[in-house]
């Protein structure tokens, strides 16, 4: 039987950081969860949550007492900077007792990222899931609206990953000992099309839904309209039009590392279908 350790997981508000935290209880484990407000945390009563800011180290004092594991992301601030604080939050880990960190690889440049992966004196293991599902949840609006998504490069290819397996996969690394310098790329167990994930949640919801490819100016348009600064348009015009092979080639390290296959988008759909089938207003003459 797995002896019950305390884990504390940064981030835990996250998309990703939820399902670390879900993950950890189900293998029985305590959680601590850091947030920047406290307040607004919504986790079982279980988890005990704490506050603290990534930015500012020494606040992560109290929350690292007692724990075996430290779950860390690499952006922090109300802009989401690369966080440069690395050496310190590590120093302070070590000085607490923690053996295993888990950093969550978040797509370029990451000072802390390099220095969790300097640090021999702490099991790390790197995880780097390829494009989450749950991005999927952008389309909710339009198609509860008028049962239409709109994308450039629809025939790009994604080996999307759901963000429960990415939890988990961090979970395994940061309570069970043969992970350490390891660097987990996390795929999902198929390749799909945009056509294809439309499908997937018109089937679910029972209404078809209109797939409209833009072109890249529209596409421009269309994020600039919504808000989106300009350096992420031109990210995401790279990475959908040029997506590299690692993002669209399935390997199978979710069911190495926790010993059951890869969850597919349509049991991601499943699991979120409500977000897409909210009954559209009714016409007006």
């Amino acid at each position: 039987m797995t002896q019950t350790q305390k884990i504390l997981v940064t981030g835990a508000t996250g998309t990703v950081g939820r399902q670390v935290v879900a993950e950890l209880l189900a293998r029985g484990h305590a959680v601590r969860a850091l947030t920047r407000d406290a307040a607004r945390a919504a986790f079982p009563a279980s988890v005990e949550v704490v506050q603290g800011d990534l930015t500012d180290p020494d606040s992560l004092v109290p929350a690292l007492e007692g724990v075996t594991g430290l779950h860390l992301i690499t952006f922090g601030g109300p802009y989401f900077a690369p966080l440069e604080t690395g050496p310190r939050i590590l120093k302070l880990a070590r000085a607490a007792g923690v053996r295993r960190v888990t950093v969550l690889n978040g797509g370029g440049p990451s000072p802390l990222e390099d220095a969790v992966r300097a640090d021999d004196a702490v099991d790390w293991t790197v995880v780097m899931p390829v494009e989450f599902m749950a991005n999927a949840l952008e389309w909710a609006d339009r198609i509860m609206a008028s049962d239409e998504v709109r994308e450039p490069f629809v025939s790009r290819l994604s080996a999307m990953v759901h963000e429960g397996d990415i939890g988990a996969v961090a979970a395994v690394a940061l309570t069970e000992a043969g992970h350490g310098g390891q660097e987990y790329l996390i795929t999902g167990p198929e390749v799909l099309t945009v056509g294809d994930k439309v499908a997937a949640i018109a089937a679910a919801r029972g209404r078809e839904i209109t797939l409209v490819e833009l072109t890249e100016e529209q596409a421009a348009e269309e994020w600039r309209a919504a808000g989106q600064p300009q350096d992420l348009i031109d990210f995401l015009l790279d990475v959908y039009g040029n997506t590299p092979e690692v993002g669209r080639t399935v390997i199978d390290t979710v069911e190495k590392v926790t010993g059951r296959p890869a969850r597919t988008f349509g049991q991601w759909v499943a699991e979120h279908a409500d977000a897409f089938t909210a009954e559209r207003p009714a016409a007006t003459a």
